[in-house]
């Protein structure tokens, strides 16, 4: 053992602790309920951090030592890499890969052009490590499109799978999960009903994630969650001529073996892989980038709103270290980010207006389509 070690274990720390002292922490990434995610330089470059507090999970630590089973033993390129982990008296710390090249979205809109056909290798990539999931028992439960990261700025950066904070190893392929997990507009129908869910739930999140990356709006607009529920489980899927005239029949396929509301009828990874719309075949060259650009305008402005939100929830981690003084949650944003919101703020405002019009517009057309129905049944 190292003279550092010695005084370490004097002090009451683990014998892992040893292992901080190589890291040098950086910014906050994203704060929860246990903790904070912050980039920090380790030995093998810029790497995110992972600092739960131990106050948090007292009682529930077999939920930290299960995260790290699942993360050491996940390698897949399309997954987020797991690097290592240390704690100290009363903190986990547990490092992974940092993605810098930038959310989906945001990538996207950086390149100038995004077909259809670009759409349908994009979602392949993301289901191939959904299906790795899959075979190895795992559901993440939280797939979405500020999960999907590029590992670097590079035009051939893979993109990875994020966030496994709420994701679950299955105890038998007939376990079914309890408790209320995800993100609303992207929970599957079972997860709001209570019902118990498993695997299907991420089939779910990939045909909404589909549908809003070929049209810029979500396949839902309900804004509170009885409503979305009912919404959900209407049975179909609306695909408003407007904004899906130029695109391929066989993506609207996809999307609606996905989209089922009833999760034992909904296709599985393996079966959505052997879908013919990701063989790119009958993709159309469509550019996708106007109605993009449009959602990643109104995420801005939820990014806004959740940087206040991340500082509050870094206030309250803060009340719970042993030395707040000395905190190691960090703060939601540095002077350059604090000079971007009124910015953020404005094009916010912009996306609100932009996705108003468009439900009006929507809202106009579907009203339409019954009255002209109406009309023909009255006259037969």
């Amino acid at each position: 053992m190292s003279f550092a070690g010695m005084l370490n274990r004097l002090h009451g720390q683990p014998e892992s602790y040893e292992k901080k002292s190589k890291y040098k922490f950086g910014r906050t990434l994203g704060a929860g309920t246990y903790g904070v995610v912050r980039e920090a330089e380790g030995p093998t470059g810029k790497v995110a951090v992972k600092i739960i507090l131990k106050k948090n999970v007292k009682g529930n630590e077999q939920m930290v030592y299960d995260e790290l089973s699942m993360l050491q033993r996940l390698k897949h390129p399309h997954i987020v890499k797991f690097v290592d982990w240390f704690e100290s008296r009363d903190k986990f710390y547990i490092v992974t890969q940092l993605a810098t090249g930038g959310e989906l979205f945001d990538r996207i809109c950086d390149r100038g052009k995004f077909t259809e056909k670009d759409a349908s290798q994009t979602i392949k990539q993301v289901l191939n490590a959904v299906d790795y999931l899959h075979k190895n028992d795992v559901v993440h439960r939280d797939l979405k499109p500020e999960n999907l990261i590029y590992v670097t700025p590079d035009d051939d950066s893979d993109l990875v799978l994020a966030d496994f904070g709420i994701a679950k190893t299955l105890d038998s392929k007939d376990e079914t999960l309890k408790t209320m997990a995800g993100s609303f507009g992207y929970a599957a129908p079972e997860v709001m009903a209570k019902q118990g869910h498993g695997k299907p739930v991420d089939m779910w999140s990939m045909g909404v994630i589909t549908y809003t990356l070929l049209c810029g709006y979500s396949p839902f607009r309900s804004e509170n969650l009885q409503d979305l529920l009912e919404e959900c489980t209407r049975g179909s899927v609306i695909f408003h001529e407007r904004y899906w005239k130029d695109v391929s029949s066989d993506a609207k396929d996809f999307i609606n073996c996905l989209l089922v509301p009833e999760p034992n009828k909904r296709w599985t990874s393996e079966q959505a892989l052997g879908h013919i719309w990701l063989s790119g075949e009958n993709a159309t060259d469509h550019n996708l980038l106007p109605e993009i650009e449009a959602f990643r305008r109104r995420s801005r402005l939820r990014r806004a709103i959740e940087i206040v939100k991340l500082q509050n929830r870094i206030n309250k981690l803060k009340e719970h270290e042993d030395d707040p003084e000395n905190s190691e949650m960090g703060d939601a944003q540095g002077g350059e980010e604090k000079k971007d919101g009124a910015r953020l703020h404005a094009l916010g405002l912009f996306a609100l207006k932009d996705v108003k019009q468009k439900q009006e517009t929507l809202q106009m057309e579907e009203e339409m389509g019954k009255e002209a129905k109406r009309r023909s049944f009255t006259e037969n």
